[in-house]
């Protein structure tokens, strides 16, 4: 990819983003649902990036003033994913939240978190998974993986 794709926001419908992360993310499926969804757009108005911002989805955190980035996917053009954790951010605050949250999988640098901003506030060591006897469940492709859980940066 060339490194002088300039980017620019642009609003993504739900079904649009889930379609641009099952294309495009390494490791995950989308996620089930979202409070909204962003885009990076280039100046043809091709879509080269997408976030998808929902209820977080460890309980202890729900508590109706955060959210989580649930799924973030590029095309691999540069800087889109700190673009868009930082618009997801401004537009979490502007929505009256008052935390962002999103994790990395062991192995991810978190790069584009720290471009924008974002601090790691805990390690997760890798989980077994939700299967259980009392309500099976399949795997998630995410057990058994050490994670670190960030943090946008406080509200100014």
């Amino acid at each position: 990819m060339s490194d002088s794709v300039r980017l620019h926001l642009v609003p993504v419908r739900q079904r649009d983003a889930k379609a641009f992360v099952a294309a495009w993310h390494r490791h995950h499926r989308p996620p089930a649902g979202s409070v909204f969804c962003i885009g990076a757009a280039d100046d043809a108005g091709v879509l080269r990036a997408v976030a998808m911002v929902g209820r977080p989805v460890a309980r202890l955190y729900d508590n109706g003033q955060t959210l989580e980035v649930t799924r973030t996917a590029t095309d691999g053009v540069r800087n889109a994913n700190s673009l868009l954790y930082g618009a997801a951010w401004r537009a979490a605050k502007a929505l009256g939240y008052s935390r962002l949250i999103t994790y990395t999988q062991e192995g991810e640098s978190g790069a584009s978190l720290r471009g924008a901003g974002w601090r790691v506030i805990a390690q997760r060591p890798p989980r077994r998974g939700w299967d259980c006897p009392s309500r099976p469940r399949t795997s998630n492709g995410n057990d058994l993986v050490a994670r670190s859980l960030w943090e946008a940066p406080a509200p100014s």
